[in-house]
């Protein structure tokens, strides 16, 4: 930093979905209605932000494959803080990306979260969290969720949050296998609703702000597993051998195909993580967010 030189660093943490429930498809834009509940872990991405000069958005990354132009969440929110806010200086965000791409854990949505947040900072425009969710449900349906990082209940198509209180602490391995799952394409099979699985939110939200740890996982599930799993074997391959190793729980997050498995006990979470290393490479030993 130089002189007077503002640098803003904002932290963007993955999410996990405790639950997921698949309600019905809406008439009125085609999105399908949903009821989640969401945490976030302690394995997280970072967004410097910089002013420059000349009057352009630029972002940075330590991922070669990512966009880094209008395709990108970051930049979209920039564009849209900057032209409704007739902000004319430049700004530079450096995003280093830690949370898999493409992977069910909100990556890119928390990205764009952090950076609604650090511009709100940088350039003092005292926005309030619904000012701030209503420009971001518009980029991304996990965004207003980011927004808030706690532990929280989800639904219309992600727009509608109510904080919870921090789920119950314990160790969450992760495991993306090697393949990528296109939520649209996931949510365009869903067809016949009354088929799916259908996980009640109302209960595991009571169980969590009871911090009733054994009754949170009776109440977890996801209905998007009974999609992603028929087209993808490997997501039911991992869950099965984070039980076989001890997990309390092992479930997919999001549209998958990151698979999370819960524990209390640290040595358990220790022999999970070890077990699936050698069957697939991005595996992530973590906390749950206090």
């Amino acid at each position: 930093m130089v002189g007077d030189e503002i640098e803003i660093i904002e932290k963007a943490p993955a999410k996990i979905n405790l639950g997921l429930d698949v309600l019905y498809k809406r008439e009125i834009d085609g999105y399908h209605e949903l009821e989640m509940v969401m945490s976030s872990v302690d394995l997280a991405d970072r967004l410097i932000f910089e002013e420059i000069p000349e009057n352009k958005i630029l972002i940075e990354t330590n991922k070669a494959f990512l966009p880094i132009d209008k395709r990108n969440n970051v930049y979209q929110a920039a564009s849209i803080i900057k032209q409704r806010y007739g902000i004319t200086k430049g700004l530079k965000i450096s995003i280093e990306k830690n949370i898999p791409v493409a992977a069910g854990l909100g990556g890119g949505s928390s990205d764009c979260a952090a950076a609604l947040r650090g511009m709100n900072r940088l350039w003092n425009l005292n926005l309030s969290m619904e000012e701030l969710i209503e420009i971001g449900v518009t980029i991304g349906t996990d965004v207003p969720y980011c927004l808030y990082g706690t532990t929280a209940f989800i639904a219309g198509k992600g727009e509608i949050v109510q904080a919870l209180v921090p789920m119950p602490q314990c160790w969450v391995v992760l495991v993306k296998p090697r393949i990528s799952v296109s939520t649209r394409k996931i949510f365009q099979q869903v067809s016949k609703i009354d088929e799916l699985s259908h996980p009640d939110m109302a209960s595991l939200s009571q169980a969590i702000l009871a911090q009733d740890y054994e009754e949170m996982l009776c109440h977890m599930g996801n209905s998007l597993e009974d999609i992603t799993i028929p087209k993808y074997p490997v997501v039911q391959q991992i869950k099965d051998r984070m039980i076989k190793y001890g997990a309390d729980i092992a479930l997919m997050s999001g549209s998958g195909p990151t698979v999370f498995a819960l524990c209390r006990q640290h040595s358990r979470a220790q022999r999970i993580y070890n077990g699936l290393k050698g069957f697939c490479e991005e595996v992530y030993l973590v906390r749950t967010l206090k």
